[in-house]
């Protein structure tokens, strides 16, 4: 008996220390992989916020002696961030929602209808996700600069002699008109990522739907669009996040007011113009703006994300539980 009470005790006390052991490995790896993605985000609230006497400071590491606007002050200034937040807003908010209501039409249609080439052109729709964009941007260009309504401005120009076009650059329309018809940024991914969502969905509602009376669009309206919310915020959040971050098609279609996105690239240089140019009438002005360069930069890039880590706050949930529904864990 007593024989058999030290086994016990031995098995329990390596059951405990081998679940201690996974818990300390499992918490050691979370904090460090926790630490790993959000140290530039500490790094910006730190050093975004010092004067330049902590900046240069050996003895200052994290946390500034003394607390400066100077640095948020004058990166709101260069970015013109109230001007090119709404820039980028009226960019985002609607081609975003274009692109919903596409995507979710293009996703349900691949993931419940039969139709013929379906495959085809599905695996047209995932190599369009591995295209980049720079493979087409200049016929992009030349079409949105020379804009005829789908050819129909060119038959217009056979019977008068010259072509109805509209440049649509500098505007935001072209954005607009590219969500609207399936071609905006990563449509091609997030059609896929409602198939997914709709595929794992059971038909029986579907058949429950149609036994009531319900047509297709009926049925995708009043039963299936309501019970994808999830689905539907994980779209929908992703879509910003790609337009409110595009910089490369914003660069090239704009050429006078910029979105945050590329005023945000182009903040370094403005420093350095800037600084030079200061030098010139105040050396002691220009040569604080190179000295302030990287608390500046950390305060553009913390304006740049501050919006859409607010979005994320309000909307984690249903992303969440999107992402999982979805099949695109990992």
């Amino acid at each position: 008996m007593t024989l058999l009470n030290r086994r016990i005790q031995s098995f329990s006390v390596k059951t405990f220390v081998t679940s201690f052991l996974n818990k300390l490995i499992r918490a050691v790896f979370l904090i460090g992989m926790c630490y790993v993605m959000l140290y530039p985000v500490l790094f910006i609230l730190s050093s975004g916020f010092m004067t330049i006497e902590d900046m240069y400071n050996p003895s200052v590491i994290w946390l500034p002696r003394s607390f400066s606007t100077q640095a948020l002050d004058a990166a709101l200034s260069l970015l013109k961030y109230s001007d090119s937040v709404i820039k980028t807003m009226l960019i985002t908010l609607p081609s975003s929602c274009l692109q919903l209501v596409t995507v979710l039409l293009a996703g349900y249609g691949f993931a419940r209808f039969k139709f013929w080439g379906r495959n085809l052109f599905f695996g047209l729709l995932v190599f369009s996700i591995i295209v980049p964009v720079q493979s087409y941007i200049i016929p992009l260009y030349v079409n949105m600069k020379n804009f005829d309504f789908f050819w129909l401005g060119s038959l217009i120009g056979l019977f008068t002699g010259k072509p109805v076009t509209v440049n649509l650059l500098n505007t935001e329309y072209l954005f607009y008109l590219q969500a609207l018809f399936g071609a905006g940024i990563r449509s091609g991914l997030c059609i896929f990522i409602v198939r997914q969502f709709y595929r794992n969905m059971p038909l029986e509602i579907e058949e429950a739907a149609m036994i009531d009376g319900c047509g297709p669009i009926r049925t995708f309206i009043r039963v299936m669009a309501p019970n994808t919310l999830p689905m539907v915020a994980t779209v929908f959040l992703f879509s910003i996040v790609w337009y409110w971050n595009d910089y490369y098609l914003s660069s090239v279609f704009f050429s006078t007011e910029f979105p945050v996105s590329v005023n945000l690239t182009m903040l370094r240089t403005m420093l350095v113009t800037l600084s030079q140019q200061l030098s010139g009438v105040s050396g002691m002005v220009g040569q604080e703006l190179i000295l302030m360069r990287e608390p500046i930069l950390a305060c553009g890039c913390l304006l740049t994300i501050m919006p859409l880590v607010i979005l994320y706050v309000f909307v984690q949930r249903y992303f969440t539980e999107g992402v999982e529904r979805s099949g695109i864990v990992g």
